[in-house]
């Protein structure tokens, strides 16, 4: 059943209230993020436009915000871009497998946009980053270990994919019991009239 696109609007709002919460610094370990998560499912069960502007625009407010007044970078910059192409193709994703799916290749559809991104966003630094040689062995150490002063990127790999699919699951099934709901209150009122007019028939 399709979805109206008014009808879990309440809904997708408050998760994208949670989800800007949970992007404040400190509040999450590294790189345990919904942002993934949302992007996708919001493709899998937005209707039309909802799916690309609700999620992109959630994103960009919080990125605009953090840059401001935590991070003291720039609003804008040609890295957010790749990024921001990198959320379209997962939600992209989300809508190319629908909300017909089954519970478990939504989940590993989720999973697949976050490897993506995490491909994409790990090469755009290898090819910027002079300290990675440009080489297969360089681009292999950016998707891996990364630079020797910081922690290994397959460890921000890692809460990438533990929060994406939690996220996801958690998504998923909020979205798929609410459409569960709302089909049985639709089926409940289809049959209420008939009762009643059976009754009334039953009565004369």
């Amino acid at each position: 059943m399709m979805v109206g696109r008014n009808k879990h609007l309440g809904l997708a709002i408050a998760l994208m209230i949670v989800f800007a919460i949970s992007r404040l610094p400190g509040l999450m370990p590294e790189n345990f993020s919904a942002a993934y998560a949302i992007a996708f499912c919001a493709g899998v069960f937005f209707p039309g436009a909802m799916a690309w502007w609700l999620p992109l625009g959630a994103l960009f407010t919080t990125d605009i915000f953090l840059n401001i007044f935590y991070y003291n970078a720039p609003v804008i910059s040609p890295f957010m871009v790749v990024i921001y192409v990198s959320y379209a193709l997962i939600v992209l994703i989300g809508k190319k497998i629908g909300r017909s799916a089954s519970f478990l290749f939504l989940l590993t559809g989720g999973l697949l946009g976050a490897v993506l991104f995490y491909v994409i966003t790990n090469t755009l630094s290898w090819i910027t980053d002079p300290a990675y040689s440009k080489s297969l062995i360089g681009w292999i150490q950016s998707i891996t270990v990364g630079h020797p002063e910081f922690p290994p990127t397959w460890v921000f790999f890692k809460n990438t994919i533990i929060s994406t699919g939690l996220f996801t699951g958690l998504f998923v099934g909020s979205m798929k019991i609410a459409e569960s709901v709302s089909e049985d209150k639709a089926k409940e009122n289809e049959e209420e009239p008939e009762g009643e007019t059976s009754t009334e028939k039953a009565e004369s």
